[in-house]
């Protein structure tokens, strides 16, 4: 046998040498997809609300696309603050995400003296998801049938009107402090572990009125065991076309909820991108779209660059108004 030249010895080598490569190229590959696993989708407020609600359709949505499981996970407590620690120390591996209402990020900073997180620096924002309409609504037997006539019997009985929210520093809860101080009214506030407990109170005569969310109140609108005094957002809702906004009766009052898929800070870029153009497919849906109109929400996009902005306008603009509200929470 004649001894193998060095070319036939180099080309030997390879041909051996290449398959272990791309299998262990395609082992990375493999290893780099995502999600390999499922996602746990922190939701640092109570089940039955409208971000408990958009949540869930969004989940979903992205577990179908996706292929993995998208696990909501709802952590309670501090007005949102408690979830939102949580999510904000998770691993930055796209594993746990975040979907949270504005008030989480852009309103706490402004009601708490310490969060416990900096809405900047300790997250990606990563799309906005939805807008939601919220409505100030009453228990059937109360006198008052609009705003106006609750301001009225306000200011004859200071102090003798309850009003639910989800609980403190929240967005219900904040809302009602607005209309007061924008009013000069006071009634007594009444705090839930919740909107569905907040409106289930309602309905049963425990406090008169509260300012809900349409996901966790339109059912019971439609019923006729609750009824709407004034739509909360600037505009009127198309899945309430006749119930006027609260600013048609005071000058300037009006607000635009919005809801948010976030990751810890320092989630890989890649990641980020992959679940912003995910989300946009899903609002995309008409079957998501049909879902979130159903419960008086309509589709958000938004790239990440435009959410942090959005962020970074909001979180001066709730600070002056929370100030002008008195509303301050230890």
């Amino acid at each position: 046998m004649f001894p193998l030249s060095r070319t036939r010895r180099t080309l030997l080598a390879l041909s051996v040498s290449l398959p272990l490569s791309w299998a262990t190229t395609g082992l990375a590959l493999a290893q780099d997809k995502y999600p390999s696993k499922p996602v746990t989708v922190v939701v640092p407020q109570a089940a039955g609300g409208a971000n408990d609600t958009i949540a869930r359709v969004i989940a979903q949505k992205l577990s179908e696309q996706l292929g993995q499981a998208f696990v909501v996970d709802n952590r309670t407590g501090a007005g949102g603050n408690v979830g939102t620690v949580a999510a904000a120390r998770a691993k930055a591996d796209g594993y746990t995400v975040m979907i949270t209402a504005d008030s989480s990020l852009v309103i706490n900073p402004s009601l708490y003296k310490n969060t416990g997180f900096d809405p900047l620096k300790d997250f990606e924002p990563v799309g906005t998801l939805a807008t939601a309409g919220y409505v100030l609504v009453a228990n059937p037997t109360f006198p008052a049938k609009n705003t106006a006539e609750l301001i009225a019997l306000a200011k004859q009985q200071p102090g003798k009107i309850n009003i639910g929210s989800a609980g403190n520093g929240t967005l219900n809860h904040l809302i009602g402090e607005m209309l007061s101080k924008a009013t000069d009214i006071e009634m007594v506030h009444v705090p839930y572990k919740g909107a569905s407990a907040a409106v289930t109170d309602l309905v049963a005569g425990q406090v008169q009125v509260s300012v809900q969310s349409l996901p966790s109140s339109i059912a019971f609108i439609r019923s006729g065991k609750i009824k709407v005094l004034g739509v909360v957002n600037p505009k009127r809702l198309p899945a309430l076309p006749d119930a006027p906004t609260i600013g048609e009766t005071v000058k300037g009052f009006g607000a635009t909820p919005w809801y948010g898929l976030f990751a810890p800070a320092g989630t890989p870029k890649h990641i980020v991108a992959q679940l912003n153009a995910e989300i946009a497919k899903a609002l995309d849906s008409k079957e998501v779209q049909e879902r979130l109109a159903g419960v008086g929400c309509e589709p958000y996009k938004s790239s990440p660059e435009q959410f942090a902005s959005l962020i970074r306008e909001d979180l001066p603009r709730w600070a002056k108004i929370v100030k002008a509200s008195g509303a301050t929470i230890d």
